[in-house]
């Protein structure tokens, strides 16, 4: 097989994000990106995806945290579509259900090349109290940007939460198996995951 690894370099006038991906890690994190709830989630998304992660980035976080955390998505959706290549062997579609005490986050997702997101909270606190300046608008918002820029359909849901950090925690880690799953090589496969014979 080949490596399945890729380095992303996104500057703008609003931020400057150096990115690695390795998509057959060990769960290695090395990541600073100035919004630490942010370092946080995607270290527990590293883990449990199984895959190496290294992120350096500086934005306009005197503004707010919007560009950083939209244009790391942008960055990670497109290192993880390039990663993949052609796609051949995958198997493509990925799920995971997890739960953070009273929360209960699912993912379902498919690599097909049609971009999509879904994301849905039943019951709890819709305005849960943001953590170190990070809500949940802004957690769709980065895996909006992902979905967007790694051609990923995916659906999120969030069975009750008070806490925000156990809602997002529940999501990013059954991301980060979802997608291992997703892009695991089925030996069986001998070409792309599609009757249609391309993604």
């Amino acid at each position: 097989m080949n490596q399945r690894i890729t380095e992303r370099n996104r500057r703008t006038k609003e931020t400057n994000i150096k990115l690695t991906l390795n998509l057959d890690g060990q769960g290695k994190a090395n990541i600073d990106t100035k919004i630490p709830f942010l370092d946080h989630m995607l270290e527990l998304f590293t883990y449990w995806g199984l895959l190496d992660l290294e992120i350096e980035a500086e934005g306009d976080l005197n503004v707010d945290i919007h560009h950083t955390n939209e244009d790391i998505g942008i960055c990670l959706g497109e290192a993880f579509k390039e990663a993949l290549g052609d796609k051949k062997g995958i198997k493509r579609i990925g799920f995971a259900a997890v739960p953070m005490d009273e929360s209960l986050a699912t993912v379902v997702l498919d690599i097909s090349g049609r971009p999509s997101l879904e994301f849905h909270q039943v019951g709890g606190y819709l305005d849960a109290k943001a953590k170190e300046g990070y809500a949940l608008r802004n957690g769709e918002h980065f895996l909006k940007s992902f979905c967007d820029r790694s051609g990923i359909n995916m659906r999120i849901k969030i069975e009750y939460g008070e806490d925000l950090h156990h809602m997002l925690e529940a999501v990013f880690k059954a991301l980060g198996i979802a997608l291992d799953k997703a892009t695991q090589i089925d030996p069986r496969r001998q070409g792309v995951p599609s009757t249609k014979g391309k993604i």
